[in-house]
This record gives C-alpha cells, structure tokens and sequence, in this order.
C-alpha cells in the first residue's frame, strides 16, 4: 500500500533522478523539443513512480501493467485529481516506449493500462467587460505612476495588454527580448513549445502602448549597460535570470484585478489567453486561424474554445427562445382543437 510508515507522498522528490530517467529526459530535450517545465514536470512524476516501483520489489524495466493499475490507484486514494493522475500515466506511457525502443524492456506495459476519465472542464473566461476595466485600470495606473513606480506601472499594462491582444502563453511573453519586441511594428515572432516560431499579430492599440514602454525601458537599459546588468529581456527584473518571472507577473496581475473590481480567484494570465481566443471565435474568426496564433499543436487543444460558445449560445437559447422551457413557462400554451384532415380532390 502507498505512502505507509515514512515512505513519502505522491509528488515528492526521492533521493536523485534515477539514471534511466535522466536518459529519457536527453532525449525529450533532444529528439522532441521538450521545455524545461515539461523536462521538471517528467522528471518529477517519473521519479516518484520509479520510488513506488522500488517500493513494490520490482523496477521500470520489469514493471507490469497491474503494478501501473496500482500506482494509479494509490494516487487517486492520495486525492490526486484525475486530470493530473492522466497527465502522470502519459509520462510513464513514454517513459516505457523510450525502454522498449532502447531495448531495455520487452514490451511497453503502460500502453493497456485504461487513462482516469475525464470531466474537462471549459476554460474560465473573463467577460468583455471585465477585460475592458482590467486594460482601464493599468492605463490609469500607468499614467499616474511617477518617479521609481512609473516603470513597474507601464511594464505591467504593457504585459496585461500584450496579453489580452496575443493571446501569447505567459512563459512566451515575459521571455520576450527587446529585439523581438521591435522587430516588426504589426508582428511579434515567438518561439513556442517544441521549438516552433509563430507569427503572431499585434493590434495599433497594443502597439503603441509597447512603443511607450519600450521607450522608457531604453533611457533604463542604458544605464543598465554601462553596469554591465543588461541582458536585453523585454521586462526585466531583479531575478537571477534578470527576466521577469512568470510568478511575478501573476501576483501582479492579481493585484491589478482587485482595483479593478475583479475577484483574485477568478485572474490568471492563462485566463486572459482564453479571452483573447473566445472573442476572436466570437467575431467569426477561422479556427485554425486561431490554433496557429495561440501555437497549438492540435487543433483539438483550441476546439475546446468552441466549447465555450456553445455553452453561450445553449444559455441564450433556454433564456430567449419561445420554445424554451423557460419561456413557455410564461406563456401557457392554449389547446388548440384538433380537426380533421382536409379531404384531397380526386383527379382523373
């Protein structure tokens, strides 16, 4: 049984990534493209499975589907969420085909094993409205910010309306650097998961409010390079990466919210790449378009934004429709008398 006595509970890290996983991860990074979040997140699923593996008496090479069934079924004992328990089975999938292809098992036991079912639940998305205070809000701030704080002000509604206008996933923006930023005045080139370069379009609006900021980060990266603390990001900070985190950006965008009469629980910066992606299906925008703007690999990733729509119109429907069981309920329908057919004449 998992996670008795000491041993530790899913998802933590034993002692060291195991040789083999390392192997798998080389080659995920080389032959795949992997990112580094993807290359963390493997490798910490993986190495709490091989651990629960050892745990049985047995290792990833001689491992049986029954003991993944197992595995499995300890994680959702632990409350593990059954989107996550998928997410950790489709690791260990690959994970035996890179053994079975490297001749390091006989067969890949993974591939029978039955994946938790899933609710997917649609995207949470902020109404027009909202967006629209949300840009309001950093504007005003922006411009309202003096001495010291007027930097952070506009590097945040630049970020929040770069966001809200590429639909750009938050590790691609704040990994921006100056020279993509400026390259082009209607596009902005992004490099995405697996390697893959996108171009993406930037609205007039959004492109000036970069230009301003790009502006005032110029008179800063000067003197940041005289100091020689310049690495040409687009939103620079004082990390050890000197880019702004992800992290960051996202308790900022949570505070940005609450001005704006938005509860923390319902911002993210994933939610705004969900706006920008229902209000361009919502103006009649391609869907493939939209897969190749929000860089999807397959199209079924961005159909799920269709999935929106049709919980909109379903609403509209029960709402507005004289079928409906909500307007026929206001309107009680009168019998009508039921009379006979009319007789058709015969023709000779």
């Amino acid at each position: 049984m998992r996670n008795s006595g000491k041993t530790k509970p899913p998802g933590t890290n034993p002692s060291g990534t195991s040789p083999l996983i390392s192997r798998f991860l080389e080659m995920m990074a080389a032959e795949r493209g992997a990112a580094k979040n993807s290359l963390l997140a493997y490798g910490r699923d993986l190495a709490d499975y091989v651990a629960e593996l050892s745990r049985m008496g047995t290792t990833p090479a001689s491992a049986t589907s029954q003991q993944i069934r197992d595995y499995l079924a300890g994680l959702e004992a632990q409350g593990m969420a059954s989107r996550t328990a998928a997410r950790r089975l489709s690791a260990i999938r690959q994970f035996h085909g890179f053994l079975h292809s490297e001749g390091m098992s006989q067969h890949n036991p993974a591939l029978i094993v039955e994946s938790p079912k899933l609710d997917r639940p649609l995207p949470t998305v902020l109404s027009p409205e909202e967006i629209d205070a949300l840009l309001r809000t950093s504007a005003a701030e922006a411009g309202a910010a003096r001495g010291p704080q007027a930097f952070k002000a506009w590097r945040l509604c630049c970020l929040v309306t770069l966001l809200a206008a590429t639909g750009l996933r938050v590790s691609e923006l704040v990994s921006l650097t100056r020279r993509q930023a400026s390259a082009e005045a209607q596009m902005l080139i992004i490099k995405g998961k697996g390697g893959r370069e996108r171009m993406v379009p930037v609205s007039a609006e959004a492109r000036g409010i970069l230009d301003r900021y790009l502006a005032l980060l110029a008179s800063r990266a000067t003197l940041a390079s005289q100091q020689g603390s310049d690495a040409g990001w687009a939103f620079p900070s004082r990390g050890k990466t000197g880019a702004l985190t992800r992290q960051h950006f996202a308790l900022e965008l949570k505070a940005l919210a609450a001005c704006a009469g938005i509860p923390a629980n319902r911002i993210s910066p994933h939610v705004l790449r969900h706006g920008f992606a229902t209000r361009l299906l919502d103006h009649g925008v391609d869907l493939r378009a939209v897969q190749q703007m929000l860089g999807h690999a397959d199209i079924s990733t961005t159909q799920v934004y269709t999935h929106v729509q049709a919980s909109r119109l379903t609403a509209a429907v029960e709402q507005f429709h004289p079928l409906s069981q909500k307007q026929t309920e206001k309107k009680p329908v009168t019998p009508v008398a039921r009379t006979g057919l009319p007789s058709v004449p015969k023709t000779r």
